[in-house]
């Protein structure tokens, strides 16, 4: 009996340090990620980055793809592209073949922050990886896409991005 209590002892001070650590990570990694743009002169939001991102670098998408992959309303995309617009980060068109489609793309300014972005992340997991032996490596990615694959179940998510 006294086992079965500092198991579930142990086991229930697991579940908090486990949720402690990824609450502390998730916000972090945004509120690190913010600073490094201010630090660069970048006066975005997450949000609107994470709009220039889903756009990508070198891409016409259109408006409905892109409210996709955020999982968002084409009203809250619509919104959010014409402000990146006005800040000169995307460019809209109509496509060529049907007129009804808006296509968006980035422009050089909004490429540089695409960039800005996907460097940050390189050096964040670079960082990560550096201290971690091969077999830790696959340990941290089995948990991470166990996690991963959890949310996805339980409260849908952004598969893949």
């Amino acid at each position: 009996m006294a086992d079965q209590i500092g198991k579930n002892k142990d086991y229930n001070e697991s579940r908090q340090l486990i949720n402690e650590i990824i609450v502390e990570l998730f916000n972090n990694i945004l509120m690190i990620e913010e600073r490094s743009l201010i630090k660069k002169g970048i006066s975005l939001s997450m949000t609107e980055v994470h709009t220039i991102e889903a756009i990508g670098i070198g891409n016409k998408r259109t408006m409905s793809d892109i409210a996709e992959d955020l999982e968002i309303t084409m009203g809250t995309l619509t919104t959010m592209i014409t402000k990146l617009e006005r800040k000169g980060y995307v460019q809209r068109e109509r496509a060529s073949k049907d007129r009804r489609v808006v296509l968006a793309s980035l422009t050089e300014k909004g490429e540089e922050i695409e960039q800005t972005h996907r460097d940050f992340h390189d050096e964040m997991i670079d960082h990560l990886m550096a201290d971690l032996k091969l077999d830790e490596d696959r340990a941290l990615i089995l948990a991470l896409k166990n996690i991963n694959d959890f949310f996805i179940r339980e409260y849908g998510g952004n598969n893949g991005h």
